[in-house]
């Protein structure tokens, strides 16, 4: 289940979607992420479900593992719209930023974000 929470001018937005595992395969795909299907069960087999959670946190990794480097202003902007939320899109980039396999350097203006594991 997607949650999607926000405002669109004045108006407010609260939408909940359900999407299966096709749904979750098809927007991977649309994001152009390849490793998400062979992440998903190593979780699973480590007696963990993957909830809405755990994908978008492996689709996270993916983004910025394929991207090599990314700043943060342009990582921030695939995570929101990855979410389709801001805040959530802010919570990944925290995890990220704390992440064992992502290097942060400061670049000038912004920070710049490279994966090294």
């Amino acid at each position: 289940m997607l949650r999607i929470r926000g405002s669109i001018g004045d108006w407010p937005v609260d939408l909940t979607l359900e999407l299966d595992e096709q749904d979750w395969a098809r927007l991977g795909g649309q994001l152009q992420v390849e490793k998400v299907e062979a992440a998903a069960p190593a979780a699973s087999t480590a007696g963990k479900p993957v909830n809405q959670d755990d994908a978008l946190w492996l689709i996270a990794q993916d983004l910025l593992r394929q991207a090599g480097q990314l700043s943060g202003p342009d990582l921030l902007a695939r995570l929101e719209s990855l979410t389709g939320s801001a805040a959530a899109g802010k919570r990944l980039l925290v995890r990220l930023r704390h992440s064992a396999g992502v290097k942060v350097v400061s670049g000038g203006d912004t920070p710049l974000y490279s994966w090294v594991d």
